[in-house]
C-alpha cells in the first residue's frame, strides 16, 4: 500500500521580497509528490497547517485523494488552510499520475492544447518603477515571444487612505505607467492591468473611463471582491468601452466561485492551483463558469511548482484564456526545480511528458523562508 510516510513543508527564499513554499509527500513505496503552497507573509502559519495536515494523515493511503483532500467550505482555517490543502491534493495526484506512468495532463483525461499560451505579469521585473522601467520590462517580455503583458501600476495607493496628495499622485504615476507600456508594445500587444482591490467602486469607475484610451484586454480586481453588484456594474463599464473585467484570484473552493458567477461579475475568472482547492475543484469551478459564458485565465504569479501544475490544468480546460507567468523575476523559477524544462518558448509553454508533474525540487542548499518585513502589497489589501 503507498502509505503517506511524511509530508515536509519546505519554505524557500528566492529574492529579497520573495518566498515559495512546497509541500513533499512521501509514500512508504518510495516515491515523492510535489506540491506549491506559497502565500506571502503566511509561511509561519502555512508550515503549522502543514504540520497538522501531516499528522492527520500520516499511514493513510495516498490513493485516496477524494477524500483526503477534500475541500470543505465551512472548515476553519481561512486561505492558509485551503492553500495547504490544495498543495497536497497537487502533491496526490503527481505521486497517482507517477504510478500510472503518464503525465498529469494524461493522467486527467488528456489535453485539448499543447502549448498553453502564456501572458508575461512584468510587475516584478521592472526596475525601476518608473514609466520608462515598466515599458523596458514589457519590451523584453514581447522580445521573448509574449503578445500579452500585465502591470500592476497603482502603488502604493489605497482607497482608504482618501482625497490625498499621496492618492493622487500616486493615481497619476499608475496612468503613466499604463500609457508608457501601451507605447512602448504597440498596438499588436495586449495589455492588461491589475488593480489590486485598490479602488472604491466611484474611483473604480472613474478608472474605468481613465483607462479606456489604452484598449485593455482586461482591468483586475478593481474593488473588494465582496462588492458584487458594483462589481458587476464595472464589468458594464469596461465592456462598454471594449474591456474584459478579470478577478476571483483568491478564493477557494466552488461555493465560494458560485454566487461570483451567478451575479455576472466577471468575464474572466482566475482561480488558482494554490488556493481554490485542489485541481478537479478548479476543474469544476471553470465548468461552471463556462455555462455562463466566462473565460478562466488561471492566476499563478508565483513559483515554478504552480506554474507547472497550472500548465497541465490550462490545457484541460475548454473555456480557458490565457495563463499567467511571472516575467523577470528571478532564475531561480527554472533553477529551483529539475526534470522538464520550464523555460517558456515564444510566449507559451510545452506540455511536461514525464510521468506525474514533470518536475522536483532541485537538490539544496535552498535558502530558508525569511519574514518580509516591507510586503508587496499594503495589508489592508490581501
Amino acid at each position: 500500500m503507498p502509505g503517506i510516510a511524511a509530508i515536509e513543508f519546505r519554505g524557500i527564499n528566492v529574492t529579497p521580497k520573495t518566498n515559495w513554499c512546497f509541500l513533499e509527500v512521501r509514500t512508504a513505496d518510495g516515491r515523492t509528490g510535489l506540491g506549491e503552497c506559497t502565500l506571502s507573509n503566511q509561511e509561519g502559519l502555512l508550515e503549522a497547517e502543514a504540520a497538522r495536515l501531516a499528522a492527520n494523515v500520516a499511514g493513510e493511503d495516498a490513493r485516496h485523494r477524494n477524500r483526503l483532500a477534500r475541500l470543505i467550505p465551512h472548515a476553519p482555517g481561512g486561505l492558509v488552510a485551503a492553500t495547504v490543502l490544495s498543495a497536497f491534493d497537487q502533491s496526490l495526484a503527481d505521486l497517482a499520475a507517477q504510478r500510472a506512468g503518464q503525465p498529469l495532463h494524461l493522467f486527467l483525461g488528456g489535453a485539448l492544447r499543447d502549448p498553453v499560451p502564456l501572458y508575461a505579469n512584468i510587475n516584478r521585473g521592472a526596475n525601476p518603477r518608473s514609466p520608462e522601467g515598466f515599458a523596458a520590462a514589457a519590451q523584453r517580455a514581447v522580445a521573448q515571444g509574449f503578445r500579452a503583458v500585465k502591470l500592476a501600476p497603482f502603488e502604493p495607493l489605497v482607497w482608504e487612505d482618501g482625497f490625498s496628495d499621496a492618492n493622487r499622485a500616486a493615481y497619476a504615476e499608475g496612468l503613466a505607467r499604463i500609457a508608457a507600456v501601451r507605447a512602448a508594445v504597440g498596438p499588436g500587444i495586449e495589455v492588461m492591468v491589475d488593480a489590486h482591490w485598490r479602488f472604491s467602486p466611484g474611483g473604480a469607475a472613474g478608472l474605468v473611463r481613465d483607462v479606456a484610451e489604452f484598449r485593455l484586454f482586461w482591468l483586475e480586481c478593481p474593488v473588494a471582491e465582496a462588492n458584487r453588484a458594483e462589481i458587476r456594474r464595472l464589468r458594464g463599464m469596461a465592456n462598454d468601452r471594449g474591456m474584459r473585467l478579470a478577478g476571483a484570484e483568491s478564493l477557494a473552493g466552488l461555493a465560494a466561485y458560485r454566487p461570483v458567477v451567478e451575479a455576472g461579475c466577471y468575464d474572466v475568472l482566475m482561480p488558482d492551483a494554490k488556493h481554490a482547492g485542489g485541481l478537479e475543484e478548479i476543474r469544476r469551478i471553470a465548468a461552471l463558469a463556462q455555462t455562463a459564458g466566462i473565460e478562466i485565465a488561471p492566476h499563478n504569479p508565483t513559483g515554478p511548482v504552480c506554474h507547472a501544475y497550472s500548465v497541465h490544468l490550462s490545457s484541460l480546460i475548454p473555456n480557458f484564456l490565457l495563463l499567467e507567468v511571472q516575467f523577470g523575476e528571478t532564475e531561480a523559477f527554472f533553477d529551483i526545480v529539475q526534470g522538464e524544462s520550464l523555460r517558456f518558448a515564444d510566449g507559451a509553454a510545452r506540455l511536461p511528458q514525464a510521468p506525474g508533474l514533470g518536475v522536483q525540487l532541485a537538490a539544496g542548499p535552498h535558502a530558508a523562508w525569511t519574514r518580509m518585513d516591507r510586503p508587496w502589497l499594503d495589508p489592508r489589501l490581501g
